[in-house]
């Protein structure tokens, strides 16, 4: 007789008592992604850079509409917390101080790939569509592009536009929200 093996799924709750009880190492980068820990690539300088050129461009705009978070965590659902690079939330005058954002609160999240393009793309992109999350950039930095993921339906984006350098990369979410890509690319 073969017995199945059985996952255990960890929940957004265990995996915060982990990290509270030091079972991480406080330099571990590590995200919560459907009840698996996962870790998270090197952030080499091409990408921090990225990351830093466009959370200044945001919080330039942002003007108290919403609040720009870098690298911090989001809360999907029950077993999703993923660390996206850039997440533009509903402002709140407590900036999140008792809990992370939620899908509802996320009006836009941004990945920032060089080596994790395909695995964002096929990945992390959808599970913020099944999680509702209203739009989704993928800064693909060795094709020079920016994607962009709107209007989930069903667990599934409709909407997919690529931005190229010369363009500007027009938020479907936040009105007025355009920046260009030559200027997010650096």
């Amino acid at each position: 007789m073969s017995r199945q093996l059985a996952k255990h799924w960890i929940s957004v709750d265990e995996y915060e008592r982990m990290g509270e009880a030091g079972i991480f190492h406080p330099d571990d980068r590590l995200e919560l992604l459907e009840g698996e820990i996962y870790e998270m690539s090197p952030i080499g300088s091409p990408h921090a850079a990225c990351v830093d050129l466009l959370i200044t461009l945001l919080n330039e705009r942002a003007q108290r509409r919403f609040i720009v978070r870098g690298q911090n965590p989001i809360r999907l659902n029950d077993f999703s917390e993923p660390q996206p690079d850039i997440a533009l939330v509903r402002w709140r005058d407590d900036f999140y101080r008792n809990a992370h954002p939620t899908p509802d609160d996320v009006l836009l999240v941004v990945e920032v790939a060089d080596s994790t393009v395909e695995s964002d793309r096929s990945y992390k992109i959808p599970l913020y569509a099944q999680s509702g999350v209203a739009e989704a950039w993928l800064v693909n930095l060795p094709e020079e592009q920016i994607e962009l993921f709107a209007t989930p339906v069903n667990g599934v984006y409709q909407t997919n536009i690529t931005f190229k350098r010369g363009d500007e990369a027009q938020s479907h979410t936040i009105k007025d929200l355009n920046i260009s890509v030559s200027d997010i690319l650096g």
